[in-house]
């Protein structure tokens, strides 16, 4: 079974929430950038000149080394060692990433607007993006892949690099689409390549009475927008309390961070500020145009949360405008801003610090180098500070006083991330290898493909499914037989402790896969004691 995700043609789906430290950090390291499009006004000087070492000996290489070598390679590298000597959030980002980037920031990217899967020699298509090419042409979730432009795509044993240079042919501004429908029907389809907007809203659904829930997983160009869009929508369905959910946010635009932080303050109130030896500080006051200045709210963070995420969280804990839950946030106080190359790579590089109301900055500290600062996730586990609200304050971060406090004269802390105010333990049967695994090999939504869409189809709507579907004990030693094909080692112990969380997964997979993000994230809230604290929080 391979999976192919091409960022230029999909996102990644909500229910990966299984996250490699290496990956998270990639994220969080491009966290926080100057300006939805305040780049660099003109490209950055590329030609040789005096004294230019770095220049020169990339030049003598490609003349005169022994081997032939890929000079542009050699020199993003030696680039981005350089700037990771700097801090670990400077870096050389080549074309592709820097595109990828900076695509997924603006809202959206050029495309068809699919999510596929390749499960047996089979393409299926696992996901429709609303109101994108391949919505608006017909196709659905379920359906299989027979050929693109007459090249055979199922039963064709294709690779993922193949497929991937088919969908993103920039020349070809049609596809053709055969396809054969999960009731067999076979159908004939021509999607123009066009606009996919892409929401930093996963989801916005009531989840008490009067209390609305909000997921952002990211702080692109159109969050504010979005964010605004949705809580017209619960405000219209009786919502006057709210549960903002930014855990696994690594950021994105400063200026879109204050903007969200603008709707919950009310005229005047500083949101943070930005400083460096080359910027002078630069303040971010509220205005008097946010949309619930007075509403209780609750925040959920964890260790994931970071950078534009911090600066929302600080500004709201240190202001007492919110109730912050989860576990202690990642600690990037840096800010940066985007030069470009010509060629289409660019440089991310640091050029502020900020800090929050009360005047601290949260960067963790990177003295200890970068190989450190990436393995400081991975020391917080081992510590047991995931797991025990007391593991947090030993951190030597917290141990010494504290000058800084809230507007009503809580004590907050500075160095090392967003401290909550109250604490929920990172839930161990969710973390075992087997439900990684699971995740990895996406055998929950292979699963659905095989064997659950007759059951989905047995319900009219999300909410039926969520409120009256259960996964039996017949289903769930199907499923661990199913995935046992896969994964030829599975430890017993670990399929009766993670069952509860195997079994809300499976129903949360099969949720998005019939109706998308928000129902998958209604689906995994419901078993979430963070989610539940929250609801606790503002009632």
């Amino acid at each position: 079974m391979l999976v192919l995700r091409y960022y230029f043609n999909m996102k990644r789906g909500a229910g990966i929430i299984f996250r490699s430290v290496l990956l998270i950090l990639v994220g969080i390291a491009i966290g926080l950038l100057v300006g939805d499009n305040n780049f660099a006004s003109h490209y950055l000087n590329t030609s040789p000149g005096k004294g230019d070492k770095l220049t020169k000996v990339l030049q003598l290489v490609r003349q005169n080394y022994v081997d032939s070598v890929n000079v542009d390679s050699v020199e993003g590298v030696t680039v981005n060692n350089l700037l990771q000597n700097l801090d670990p959030h400077s870096m050389y980002l080549p074309p592709q990433q820097a595109l990828a980037i900076n695509e997924k920031l603006e809202g959206g990217f050029n495309g068809f607007g699919i999510e596929y899967q390749l499960l047996r020699d089979t393409l299926y298509i696992t996901q429709i993006y609303p109101n994108g090419p391949a919505n608006k042409a017909g196709l659905s979730t379920g359906d299989r892949v027979l050929t693109i432009n007459n090249q055979k795509v199922s039963g064709a044993k294709i690779t993922g690099d193949k497929i991937d240079k088919i969908l993103t042919d920039e020349k070809r501004k049609e596809m053709a689409f055969n396809v054969i429908e999960p009731d067999d029907t076979q159908r004939f389809y021509r999607i123009q390549r066009g606009h996919v907007a892409l929401s930093s809203m996963d989801a916005a659904y009531m989840a008490a009475d009067n209390v609305g829930y909000i997921k952002i997983s990211k702080f692109a160009s159109t969050t504010d927008n979005d964010f605004r869009v949705a809580l017209g929508k619960l405000k219209s369905q009786g919502m006057t309390k709210l549960v903002l959910d930014i855990r696994g946010n690594g950021g994105g635009y400063l200026n879109t961070a204050t903007a969200l932080a603008n709707e919950f303050l009310t005229k005047g109130k500083l949101i943070v500020y930005t400083k460096g030896i080359h910027e002078n500080r630069t303040d971010y006051f509220a205005t008097d145009s946010g949309e619930f200045q007075h509403g209780k709210l609750a925040v959920l963070i964890d260790e994931y949360s970071a950078s534009a995420s911090e600066i929302l969280a600080g500004a709201l804990q240190d202001l007492d405008r919110a109730v912050i839950v989860g576990r202690r946030s990642f600690g990037k106080g840096l800010v940066q801003q985007q030069f470009p190359f010509s060629d289409g790579s660019a440089v991310n590089l640091t050029v502020a610090r900020y800090y929050t109301p009360s005047g601290r900055s949260i960067q963790k500290s990177y003295a200890g180098g970068i190989d450190s600062y990436h393995n400081e996730l991975a020391e917080r586990m081992k510590k047991g500070e995931l797991f025990s609200a007391q593991s947090n304050m030993d951190d030597s971060a917290f141990k010494k006083s504290s000058p800084y406090h809230t507007a009503s004269g809580k004590k907050v802390f500075s160095g090392g991330g967003i401290m909550p105010d109250i604490f929920v333990p990172a839930d161990t049967t969710m973390d075992t290898n087997l439900v990684q695994a699971l995740a990895d090999n996406q055998l929950f939504t292979a699963y659905v493909i095989d064997k659950l869409q007759p059951e989905l189809n047995k319900y009219a709507s999300a909410d039926k499914f969520i409120n009256n579907y259960a996964v039996n004990d017949l289903q769930y030693g199907d499923f661990i037989l199913y995935a046992s094909q896969t994964i030829k080692e599975m430890d017993s112990y670990e399929i009766k402790v993670s069952r509860a969380p195997i079994e809300t997964l499976l129903k949360a997979y099969a949720a998005r896969f019939k109706w998308g993000d928000e129902a998958y994230y209604q689906t995994v809230n419901s078993d979430d004691e963070a989610f539940r604290k929250a609801i606790e929080a503002v009632q």
